[in-house]
């Protein structure tokens, strides 16, 4: 009896997970299920047609791009990855600086290895754009 109450204990805070849940799941269907029942029913060949936001599609969508763009999508994602790692990075850096909270009970992370850490990561990235520029990936021409 005393296990089965430490369960159920135990289970108490995925409840309002689970409500939520259902609630969602509930007013998805409660959409789908008006939508059929209330919406338009109008059908015929412009209704039923592809729609590119708003454009008529004029070629198939499977045709070959220019690598430029793929080229420029990568680069994107690059440097977003970038923000994104140095985000945490910077949040671990103010708290060894400023001594706020302990990042690390052993003491081994400093603000100077720290600082070193993104300054071997910062000058990767820029070996990399210079790279990238001396290919001429930025040219449009």
């Amino acid at each position: 009896m005393l296990a089965q109450a430490a369960t159920t204990d135990a289970m108490v805070p995925y409840a309002a997970i689970l409500v939520v849940f259902a609630i969602a799941v509930a007013m998805a269907l409660a959409i789908l299920i008006l939508t059929h029942l209330i919406g338009p029913k109008r059908h015929g060949e412009v209704k039923q047609g592809v729609y590119e936001s708003g454009m008529p599609p004029i070629a198939d969508a499977r045709r070959r791009f220019n690598v430029r763009f793929y080229i420029v999508a990568m680069l994107f994602l690059l440097f977003d990855v970038e923000v994104i790692i140095l985000w945490p990075w910077a949040l671990a850096f103010y708290e060894a600086a400023t001594g706020s909270t302990p990042i690390d009970p052993a003491g081994l992370m400093t603000k100077g290895f720290l600082l070193g850490g993104a300054g071997i990561f910062l000058i990767l990235l820029l070996v990399g754009y210079i790279y990238e520029w001396r290919k001429g990936v930025f040219r449009w021409d």
